[in-house]
């Protein structure tokens, strides 16, 4: 076995900064590869490693030969074979449809551009069609802990060789689950980004207007930074979209910005029978109510409807779209399955198809109704764990049956983290997928580290030992945090200024010791007055800490009457927030009430007649 295996990315960084150079690492690595391993469909040869090294060494000419500027400087990584890189048969797993792209998929130019290797096109259910991993001409992947169990797929190649560790890090293609029921059945970090979010150019559709790039990789840190490599526009794939720079206040809370802490759960999961599922589940549960998370039990029908529609409504008619020349002369060629799923597509009828889309639209409406006051879902990856020979003789129910929990998100345009979650009882890894609205993607990231550091799990199917998850990327959605000190505190007049824009509660401290409070005369309701002061003088000052979405900032700025306004403010701990202050002449008249410590305790004493 390679000697790198299990290396996670910053493993591959750490190797390089102590000397060690791509040709040897890559070298060895392939060598050591197994070109008949049925996950992968094709390898770099000689030829092939000689040149992709030529394009890495032009790639650090281009930045001036800092290799600090190519955060995946020599990373290897597989992909997909749906996804064109040039130097590699594209086939879809599907050889009589096989063809040479002249270019690059965009995703493969980014991680390109930042130092990554491409290594190898991994196998699949064939155009991308099944959540099994058994619907291949190049042979079934088996579970990278037992191989008498699926894979999952459609991405079954791509997490089995980052399971094992041969890679640390693969690209799937998720439409309908893709790329995150493989993760949980080999114990992985499966990131489906925002529809858009990554382009889709370069990738053989599934259905078009919902397929996602997805990544595979052992720690959610690393899954966090091919995202940003690959996170990007691209006027040239018309499904691409710019991220917005604020999300909407007026939407359910899983689609507005803020950290995420209260997640639905199914009220009443589906097993399909499978007991150590269930289990399994039921330890995850009673583990995630330990975490500063609320959980809400909720019925799911509408998520349950709307994932019934991807494969028994007209969207199958949209997998036709993709494959219909190439089905129409070769048919005969495609695996028997999928040919017959996609076949389905004669079935609807244009008009189908347009009460699907409202019937959608009408779902989605009750789905956001329904996810009103809760920031996410929280879901098991995958109810059941079928062996390969259960779902050779029921290959539709038993993929429908693995669908149960992802069919529906991308329907329902969010974002969703599958992540690992224990083992059950017959040694196989049990996952769950964490879910929120679009673009919220980074806030899943650091909810999914919070869960990783309590309940740590061994890197994929090694034996590795799961570093701390630090998340870096930031808050996906830009905030501002105001330290209040009078009519905005909880409870006070004022506070609901801070909560219909949607601001969360940080904490309750105290400013440095450098300032005085102040009772301003003439003011409704009751205002203070925060004056900074030298040193000695002063005296620490009760304030609290809010949250509020940058985009609402402006708003609330506007609502403060002089002779206040909005300033720079000290904390105790030495951190300067944005925070209330006043102008000099608002103090003229203006009683001390200093010794109170704070202005919720100055007005309960006025109340009671001691002030």
């Amino acid at each position: 076995m390679p000697s790198t295996l299990g290396w996670t990315i910053k493993d591959w960084q750490n190797a390089y900064k102590e000397g060690a150079s791509p040709a040897a690492l890559l070298g060895e690595l392939l060598t050591d590869l197994d070109s008949t391993d049925v996950a992968w469909i094709s390898l770099l040869d000689g030829n092939g490693l000689a040149m992709a090294l030529a394009e890495l060494e032009q790639t650090l000419e281009a930045v001036g030969g800092d290799k600090a500027a190519l955060p995946l400087y020599g990373i290897p990584f597989a992909a997909k074979d749906n996804i064109d890189a040039r130097g590699f048969e594209t086939t879809a797993a599907c050889p009589a449809f096989a063809y040479t792209p002249e270019e690059d998929a965009t995703t493969i130019v980014r991680l390109k551009a930042a130092g990554a290797v491409v290594i190898g096109k991994t196998n699949l259910d064939q155009f991308a069609t099944g959540l099994v991993g058994t619907r291949s001409p190049y042979g079934a992947v088996p579970n990278s802990f037992k191989p008498e169990v699926v894979s999952g797929g459609s991405s079954s190649g791509s997490a089995s060789v980052a399971a094992r560790g041969l890679v640390p890090f693969s690209l799937g293609t998720d439409t309908a689950g893709s790329g995150r029921v493989p993760a949980g059945l080999n114990n992985l970090v499966g990131l489906k980004p925002t529809k858009g979010q990554f382009s889709i150019r370069g990738v053989v559709p599934a259905c078009r207007s919902l397929d996602c790039v997805s990544i595979f990789a052992l720690t959610v840190n690393d899954a966090g930074l091919v995202s940003d490599v690959m996170t990007g526009f691209d006027a040239g794939d018309a499904f691409s979209r710019k991220a917005p720079y604020a999300l909407p206040l007026d939407g359910p809370a899983l689609r507005r910005p803020g950290p995420i802490r209260r997640l639905a759960i199914p009220e009443h999961p589906q097993w399909f029978g499978d007991q150590q599922a269930e289990a399994a589940w039921n330890t995850a549960i009673s583990q995630w109510r330990g975490l500063d998370v609320e959980l809400v039990p909720m019925d799911f029908s509408p998520m349950l409807e709307l994932a019934a529609l991807l494969y028994e409504g007209p969207w199958v008619a949209e997998r036709h779209a993709a494959v219909e020349a190439f089905m129409a002369s070769h048919s005969e060629d495609m695996n028997p399955v999928v040919k017959g799923i996609i076949s389905n597509a004669g079935k609807f009828s244009a008009t189908d198809t347009f009460k699907a889309q409202y019937r959608k639209e009408e779902l989605q409406r009750r789905i956001d109704e329904l996810l009103a006051d809760v920031d996410g879902l929280l879901v098991p990856t995958a109810p059941t764990a079928p062996t390969i020979e259960a779902v050779n003789a029921d290959p539709v129910t038993l993929n429908s049956q693995l669908g149960t929990y992802t069919n529906f998100v991308n329907l329902a345009d969010m974002s969703a983290l599958a992540i690992p979650a224990g083992f059950r009882d017959d040694g196989l890894p049990f996952g769950v997928t964490l879910i929120s609205g679009a673009w919220k993607d980074t806030e899943l990231q650091h909810l999914a580290c919070q869960w990783l550091n309590t309940n740590p799990t061994p890197l994929g199917a090694t034996d590795k030992t799961r570093p701390e998850e630090t998340p870096g990327a930031a808050i996906s959605t830009p905030t501002v945090q105001v330290a209040v000190v009078g009519a905005h505190l909880s409870g006070m007049p004022l506070n609901t200024q801070l909560t219909e824009r949607f601001s969360v509660l940080l904490e309750q401290t105290t400013t440095s010791a450098n300032y005085r409070l102040y009772a301003l005369p003439n003011t409704t309701p009751p205002k203070p007055g925060l004056k900074r002061v030298a040193a000695g003088e002063g005296e620490q000052i009760i304030v609290e800490v809010w949250e509020m979405p940058a985009s609402a900032f402006g708003s609330f700025v506007d609502l403060i009457p002089a002779p206040l306004g909005i300033g720079n403010v000290e904390l105790a701990d030495g951190r300067w927030v944005n925070g209330f202050i006043c102008e000099g002449y608002g103090f003229d008249g203006a009683r001390d009430v200093t010794e109170f410590g704070g202005w919720r305790a100055y007005i309960a004493a006025l109340k009671s007649g001691k002030a």
